[in-house]
């Protein structure tokens, strides 16, 4: 009788990886301890852009514990340049981003020496020895400032601080029809500008990086969630033969896209093992992970949205100023274009140019921060649909209806050219609106307008759609990145018939030795404790292209069913020997080849022993049933959902509250949905805190004035309410599992739900718009500017502004 065996995917396991993780039976990259480690510690640059005119180190060298000190001259002509890995256009400007400053610094927290000690305490003290003479340049910090004839520059050798242009024109594509044409015909024509401010990937474990020369080779051990990308970067930044480099990414804490780069504290940290030639650790502080990691967002973005007078949608115009901050980093030039798929979002928007520019400003470079530029993108189309809806006077969720594609409209191929392969719009957004209540929400917000109550009630709405699973490798290709996107996976059958995944994927928390284990415990019909999943450490797996882009599952982990189903078909014909069988005669289900018809029957597991004592095997037939894949998706996978918000605003104190969110996502097939929970909860909390909450703000010389978790404001629990979450499911039809990823989807829908629920309490008052994040001064500086009389909410009842004064301050 052939047993059955209940499904693993769609369970919700309790993660394999927690218990390590939360009892602190790990090792992060900070833990470790080597035979003779020395340390490391970075004198950073004071100004945001100087010459330097002389460094003395002499009496840095004479402190206790001291083994040496290196400037950039030292390193100068090894250190080569911090790789940019998107060249988006042929005639993009970039300059050199040396890992230690030479002659010039470019933002301040730029390194510039580096101590060398027996501890870690030793170096930081010998910091404080060093003697810098810095001659003031000029720093270049507003963006549209930057772009003007006659602008200061950051780096003088381009003659510009434009990085490049890149644009996307409908009519030129062929995608669709011509903007200005249809902006010129449009009945009703609205245009806003919105502001992305700078963001910082707060994650929780600070970066650190150990390298190792004496062991024949470099081992690096980096909390980065890149590690295949960081060994090639390595080899062919510095010169080192790449097979004589192993990359391990242990657990890592963390990482949001912060730690997608090759940054200057491990080339460094490289540099100084091999010229001393022991162990060499660096782990960064929390402020100094502020201050020099690399920042994201930061952008001004200008819209023009054109529609028939009965709401439809017929163009859309974008033109976006990037800050590029003071170098480019891995993918810094490509993070806005990948917004320019996305502005167009779940509409069916006929003409479309998006026109971006990327600039240079003497700040913290930017890149990767989680969604990458489609977070951008949702914000500003969503803003738009409810600036139109205000403009025509109706229900904002209603004109959003009339303009998205239909459920019996996929696949779909929208105006920037991309084919969405599945979707229901419709199914998400009825069964948001039910958890929501939207209906008796209106009737309240309603209410509380009549009674000019100072406390008033916004909706706010984001219907969403996101490119996910950073690939195909041909798409790519056509945008001039670097590098494929495909993945790598290999599954191994032991004698005693457990297995081991071995995964190019890397994860930094998403769950994969949980979720993996599940897909293929699925797939081979094996225990779900009997499976192990190696990743990290480019040794083990040597092949991947690691962790970003929600990618992980629906090319990672589709990577590992490909190599499975070779595993299944290895052992197809042994164990039809075993049985006496053809092959033909063979059905495999629930780990168990069965000859069809009759009870005879082997496990996968008999199968792989028998493989390994390799005493009668068929002619021809090698003893092993290991097998690898590499999988490389035709297109993108496109979750979506519908996010609700109500807010709560103090018109009197410019207090914003979260009364309730509501999220219906569809990510396709679930695996996990407990790990689905956590990883929606987690993007609210990040879309959350940059409406309401984060902002990193230099003053005007440049330095970060934000630079601890004092001044870079983080939301604690008390500061979410509950969130209400469910799912549809419209199956992906790019990948056997169906699956579509969620890693950055609470992220990117947030945002914009929370500023239009913002906005629409507000909007009786003439408020069009609260710059992020939107803190009760800015909140309170709206209500009393927006309005066309200036006065206050209620003021006639004693209540609304009367009660605070011009600073804010209450009287």
């Amino acid at each position: 009788m052939t047993s059955t065996i209940e499904p693993e995917v769609g369970k919700s396991r309790l993660r394999k990886e927690d218990e390590r993780l939360i009892t602190g039976r790990t090792r992060w990259t900070d833990n470790l301890t080597l035979p003779g480690m020395l340390h490391a510690a970075v004198l950073r640059s004071p100004f945001a852009h100087a010459r330097i005119t002389s460094i003395d180190v002499t009496a840095a060298q004479g402190q206790p514990g001291v083994v040496a000190v290196f400037t950039g001259a030292d390193f100068a002509e090894e250190q080569g340049s911090l790789p940019c890995a998107w060249p988006i256009t042929e005639d993009m400007k970039s300059p050199d981003a040396p890992s230690l400053a030479v002659d010039t610094v470019n933002f301040a927290g730029e390194a510039v020496a580096v101590v060398i000690a027996r501890s870690d305490y030793e170096a930081h003290d010998a910091l404080e020895a060093i003697e810098v003479d810095y001659e003031d340049l000029p720093v270049v910090l507003d963006l549209e400032a930057a772009v003007e004839d006659g602008a200061d520059l950051v780096h003088s050798a381009l003659s510009t601080n434009t990085n490049a242009t890149w644009v996307f024109d409908s009519a030129e594509a062929g995608t669709g029809g011509e903007v200005e044409q249809a902006i010129a015909e449009g009945e009703v024509v609205i245009t806003r500008k919105f502001r992305q401010q700078r963001l910082i990937p707060a994650f929780m474990e600070p970066r650190s990086v150990v390298v190792d020369p004496t062991s024949g080779q470099y081992t690096m051990w980096s909390a980065t969630q890149v590690p295949h990308i960081l060994r090639l970067m390595l080899a062919m930044t510095l010169g080192v033969p790449e097979h004589k480099v192993r990359v391990i990414a242990p657990d890592v804490g963390g990482g949001f896209g912060g730690k997608l780069q090759v940054t200057p504290e491990e080339v460094i940290t490289f540099l100084v093992a091999r010229r001393l030639g022991r162990p060499v650790k660096f782990t960064e502080s929390r402020s100094e992970s502020l201050l020099s990691g690399h920042h994201g967002r930061d952008q001004i973005q200008h819209l023009t949205l054109s529609a028939r007078r009965d709401g439809t949608i017929t163009g859309l115009k974008v033109e976006l100023l990037a800050d590029m901050g003071a170098y480019l980093r891995l993918v810094s030039p490509g993070v806005p274009i990948l917004g320019a798929f996305m502005f167009n979002s779940i509409y069916k928007i006929p003409a479309y140019r998006f026109v971006c520019t990327n600039v240079f400003t003497n700040k913290v470079p930017t890149d990767a921060y989680r969604g990458a530029g489609r977070p951008e993108a949702t914000f500003a189309i969503e803003r738009m649909m409810d600036e139109l809806a205000a403009e025509l006077g109706v229900d904002p969720l209603e004109l959003r209806e009339k303009n998205w594609i239909k459920h019996d409209e996929f696949p779909f191929t929208t105006v920037a050219g991309l084919t969405y392969d599945s979707g229901d719009y419709e199914a998400a957004t009825a069964k948001a609106k039910e958890l929501f209540d939207y209906d008796g929400l209106r009737r309240e917000q309603a209410g509380r307008r009549e009674r000019r109550d100072p406390v008033q009630l916004g909706i706010g709405i984001s219907t969403f759609t996101e490119m996910c699973g950073l690939a195909p490798s041909r798409v790519l290709g056509s945008l001039s990145y670097g590098a494929g996107g495909w993945e790598h996976a290999a599954v191994r059958m032991l004698p005693t018939g457990k297995v081991e995944v071995v995964t190019g994927s890397s994860p930094h928390g998403q769950g994969h030795e949980t979720a993996w284990s599940q897909i293929i415990a699925d797939q081979l019909g094996v225990p779900f404790e009997d499976i192990e999943v190696l990743h990290g450490d480019t040794q083990s797996s040597h092949k991947g292209m690691d962790t970003y882009g929600s990618r992980s599952l629906t090319v990672g982990a589709i990577a590992a069913v490909k190599a499975a189903e070779k595993v299944v078909a290895k052992a197809r014909p042994i164990a039809a020997h075993m049985l006496e069988c053809a092959e033909d005669d063979l059905e495999f289900a629930n780990g168990r080849f069965t000859v069809r018809g009759t009870e005879s029957a082997t496990t996968i597991q008999d199968v792989a022993l028998a493989v390994f004592a390799a005493h009668d095997l068929p002619d021809g037939v090698e003893p092993s049933l290991d097998s690898e894949a590499t999988f490389d998706p035709e297109n993108f996978s496109f979750p979506h959902g519908t996010h609700l918000c109500a807010t709560e605003v103090d018109t009197e104190t410019g207090r914003v509250t979260l009364r309730s969110y509501v999220c219906v996502d569809d990510i396709g097939k679930v695996i996990n949905p407990m790990i689905v929970e956590g990883q929606v909860h987690g993007g609210l909390a990040q879309g959350i805190a940059q409406a309401l909450f984060e902002e990193a703000v230099h003053d005007e010389g440049g330095t970060l004035t934000t630079g601890t978790f004092a001044d870079y404001l983080l939301p604690s629990a008390v500061d979410l309410p509950s969130f209400t979450t469910d799912r549809t499911e419209t199956p992906s039809t790019t990948n056997p599992l169906g699956v579509k990823g969620v890693g950055e989807a609470g992220t990117i829908a947030s945002t914009p739900a929370v500023v239009n629920a913002v906005v629409d309490a507000l909007r009786q008052y003439g408020v069009t718009d609260v710059e992020m994040p939107m803190t009760p001064m800015r909140v309170w500086q709206a209500i009393r500017t927006g309005r066309p009389d200036a006065g206050g909410v209620g003021s006639e009842s004693g209540g609304g502004l009367g009660s605070i004064d011009a600073s804010g301050g209450a009287r």
